[in-house]
């Protein structure tokens, strides 16, 4: 972890907070080239009632339609939360390179059983049981209670949406 990956990440948690206060669940995600430009960025828009509109998934459909097959190779997710299997698969697909996440899928399973959320329909598994080869760092533990708090104003009573 160097100190672009930790600003990428930190914008990941501005983009979750962003999605938080705009009534969706707080995910964010950042595409970075192999050189370090920012290429893209998305958080989370469930609100809409499509409960795919995933950052990541979205990130990963921009990269195939506007990266060479190489360029995707090259590149970084840095996301606040670790895939889900949907979005795992869609990285793996579309050919990115590694992922970086604050918050471990394990960790939010976690959080959402301690504030009563019910289980998710689909099973939360680890972006390596999805795709296998690549090379994945997280979870980083200087942000995740942020990215909890997050999930914790969320899903409280008088914050729900």
């Amino acid at each position: 972890m160097n100190d672009a990956d930790l600003r990428h990440l930190r914008r990941c948690v501005e983009l979750a907070t962003e999605a938080l206060e705009s009534g969706n669940e707080p995910f964010g995600s950042v595409l970075v080239g192999a050189d370090g430009t920012v290429l893209a960025e998305d958080y989370n828009r469930i609100a809409s009632g499509d409960l795919t509109q995933h950052p990541e998934f979205a990130l990963a459909r921009w990269a195939a339609t506007n990266m060479t097959p190489e360029e995707r190779a090259g590149a970084t997710v840095f996301t606040s939360g670790e895939h889900c299997p949907m979005c795992a698969a869609a990285h793996g697909w579309v050919g990115l390179g590694r992922i970086v996440y604050v918050s471990s899928c394990e960790q939010l399973a976690a959080w959402l059983a301690d504030l009563g959320v019910p289980a998710s329909p689909v099973r939360t598994l680890p972006i390596r049981e999805i795709v296998p080869d690549l090379v994945v760092e997280g979870p980083y533990s200087e942000l995740a209670e942020q990215v909890h708090e997050l999930h914790r104003r969320r899903h409280s009573s008088s914050s729900s949406v």
